[in-house]
């Protein structure tokens, strides 16, 4: 028996993610979500941090509140697992698709809203958080160097020599447009309507989920994954309004920072073409990218 069923506590794979570790638990009459961090990919601290960016950001955004944090027990057999609140409300994914113009343009502006917020915490380098204190480890992302180091893989996807040449000329341009904003922020890294929670009534943000890839970075990074597939005019215009409104950033200003940002996803996704639908879609949005020359290109 495992120890979940033998302190009583029942687990049922929440819908959603592609890691396979998070579930709905239900004890005693409470239902809570518990994220089990069993892949050996995770950093050593991934329980802890994600706990201490929800107690960062609680407040400000509407996430889960933790419950427990439990270090690894290698000796028990046991990963390091997080236990939160269960919020209510629905995955946006699931709702947008029924949404008229109206719709789309609220909920645009309540994910616009989401992005602006993380986007108005400053940090004072980009870098990965390596421990629950948050302590930022910097990095180097420069989307050239970022795509010569993802050009192996590319090729093994069939890119050949000239597309990915292209890429990089198409990347020196995005990060010089990228360096005229000289700060950092925190960054969910995964910020669309799958992992964002909204009351179907009123299309209201109710929770914002799976900060997992959460990072110090680029400002405009949560805006670009916003933006990356869902592009209704008015939902467009609903996430640029609500940017606009926070930080004074003009609409055409923001989409552009916001789609030069998001090739370093894009560039990553499409290296793993064919391990998700996710990534298989990246890279047919990437080639479009490249075929075009321009970083808001979508494909045919």
């Amino acid at each position: 028996m495992d120890p979940f069923s033998a302190a009583g506590v029942s687990l049922t794979p929440l819908e959603g993610g592609w890691s396979g570790e998070t579930f709905l638990a239900e004890a005693g009459g409470e239902r809570t979500v518990v994220r089990i961090y069993a892949d050996p990919r995770h950093p050593e601290h991934a329980a802890e941090i994600a706990a201490s960016l929800l107690r960062l950001v609680r407040g400000l955004l509407p996430v889960p509140q933790v419950r427990e944090v439990r270090r690894p027990d290698p000796a028990a057999g046991m990963p390091a697992l997080l236990v939160t609140e269960l919020l209510p409300g629905e995955r946006a994914d699931l709702l947008v698709p029924a949404l008229d113009a109206d719709g789309l343009g609220r909920v645009g502006a309540a994910l616009g809203e989401v992005a602006a917020v993380l986007a108005g915490m400053p940090t004072l380098r980009g870098g990965m958080f390596v421990d629950r204190d948050l302590r930022i480890e910097p990095f180097d992302m420069d989307l050239v160097g970022w795509v010569e180091r993802h050009r192996d893989d590319l090729e093994r996807m069939d890119w050949h020599r000239g597309e990915v040449e292209d890429l990089l000329r198409i990347a020196e341009r995005a990060q010089a447009r990228l360096d005229t904003v000289d700060r950092t922020s925190l960054v969910h890294s995964d910020l669309n309507p799958k992992n964002v929670l909204l009351d179907p009534g009123t299309l209201a943000v109710t929770g914002v989920l799976d900060w997992e890839f959460t990072h110090s970075g680029h400002p405009f990074t949560d805006l670009g994954n916003l933006l990356r597939f869902e592009r209704a005019p008015s939902y467009v215009a609903g996430v640029l309004s609500a940017w606009e409104s926070r930080h004074g950033t003009p609409a055409d200003d923001a989409l552009d920072l916001a789609r030069a940002a998001d090739l370093v996803a894009l560039v990553d996704l499409a290296a793993r073409s064919g391990s998700n639908p996710v990534a298989t879609r990246a890279e047919t949005h990437l080639r479009a990218i490249v075929d075009q020359a321009d970083w808001h290109a979508v494909p045919d």
